[in-house]
Order: C-alpha cells, then structure tokens, then sequence
C-alpha cells in the first residue's frame, strides 16, 4: 500500500531533500524551513503572519513555532501590525546576512538536486509540486 500512497511517497521524498538542503546550510545554524521562511519574510516584508502562514502552507501555531527561534537569533523582527490585531515579521539586517551567506549554500543543494534528478525534470517538479500545493483538498 505504501508504494501508491501519495501522501506516503510526498513524505518520503520531502524528507529526503530536506536533509539535503538542511545539511548544506548547517555551516549557518539554520534549516531548510528556517531558511525559506527567511527568503518568504525578505521578499514580501513586513508581513502580516496569517499570510505569511498561508505562503508557507502551515498552520498559524506552526508558524509561530518557526519565527521564534529566528526572532532570538536577531534574524526576524515581530511588531504590532496596522490594523493593532495582528502582528507583522520583517527581517533584520542580520538576518539579510545571514541570508547572503546561506544563498551560496542553498545553490550548492539545488546544483546536487538539479545534478542528481535533472534540471528539465526538476523544473517539472516544481510546476507539479506548486499545484499540487496550491490544491485545496476537500474530501467528498
């Protein structure tokens, strides 16, 4: 049964390229989750967490689990939000830093990636991957 689970075999390969990207930026005491949600708070920042919690598919708590190590580490900022409710991250200047430095390792994970399973079929992954994300699953 496990062979035609999807959620099984999802699972399977997402952990498997984690430790791969999580292994090339252990020089930066950071993780693969750590260092996406870096990259989403630079990009789009300062965000609001419930979108930045949609961005990321997780859940609001999983999130906040996620930013508070970086928030500690001086990587995130937290800050009352606009509207006073709700609560934005933004990233600091060491968390740029750390960014810079942790880009060159992620190209060496994505090139070992890109080598291993093929640039055309790792760019065919990812459409895959980003719709089947985007799916919002809803059982009969």
């Amino acid at each position: 049964m496990d062979s035609v689970c999807n959620c099984f075999s999802l699972r399977q390969a997402t952990r498997r390229v984690t430790q791969l990207y999580d292994e090339a930026l252990a020089p930066l005491d950071l993780r693969a989750t750590q260092y996406s949600l870096l990259r989403q708070v630079a990009q789009r920042g300062p965000i609001a967490l419930n979108p930045l919690a949609e961005i990321m598919v997780m859940g609001r708590a999983t999130l906040g689990h996620n930013v508070r190590p970086l928030e500690h580490r001086g990587l995130l900022k937290l800050a009352v939000g606009e509207d006073r409710r709700s609560r934005e991250v933004s990233i600091t200047a060491a968390g740029r830093r750390a960014l810079a430095k942790g880009d060159e390792l992620w190209h060496q994970a994505q090139k070992t990636f890109e080598d291993e399973i093929g640039t055309k079929d790792a760019a065919a992954l990812r459409v895959m991957l980003h719709r089947v994300a985007g799916t919002e699953f809803a059982l009969p």
